[in-house]
């Protein structure tokens, strides 16, 4: 197995994005980007040895940016959607990010699809992690993904 990584697109902000991808010997290939730790495609043989990629994905970080599919994205802290954007926990009331209507969907309107993650490379694998700091679309507590 190996990991190779090529420039992808820029942040408005100027931070790079990369999209990585991990190869197998027997042609199995998974591309993931920094932005949304997404998943933009997945190319595995088919039953005659052709290559199929598995996964809707888009060419550009701009597409990602235009549309709001959330394909192949890593969703939280919530995913679905929550009623009137609020919920109680220990007896307080959480007041969200409304982002579909009046509710919460996915986490809210920079959830983690939307955020660069961090990643750890090894020769054979990928860590993605993100700290979500307490209060990040209205939610409780620091989460470390």
């Amino acid at each position: 197995m190996s990991v190779t990584k090529k420039l992808f697109g820029t942040m408005p902000d100027g931070r790079e994005i990369y999209c990585r991808t991990i190869t197998s010997k027997d042609g199995f290939k998974a591309e993931i980007l920094d932005y949304g730790a997404t998943i933009r495609s997945i190319i595995v043989p088919d039953k005659n040895g052709n290559s199929v990629d598995v996964v809707l994905g888009y060419d550009t970080l701009g597409e990602y940016f235009e549309n709001d599919g959330y394909l192949g994205a890593t969703i939280g802290r919530f995913c679905n959607r929550i009623r009137n954007s609020k919920f109680t926990l220990n007896g307080k009331e959480y007041q969200l990010a409304a982002n579909d209507g009046v509710n919460h969907l996915h986490g809210g309107m920079v959830g983690f699809d939307k955020r660069v993650w961090d990643v750890e490379e090894t020769e054979n694998s990928l860590v993605y992690t993100l700290v979500s700091p307490d209060g990040e679309e209205g939610y409780p507590g620091t989460l470390k993904t």
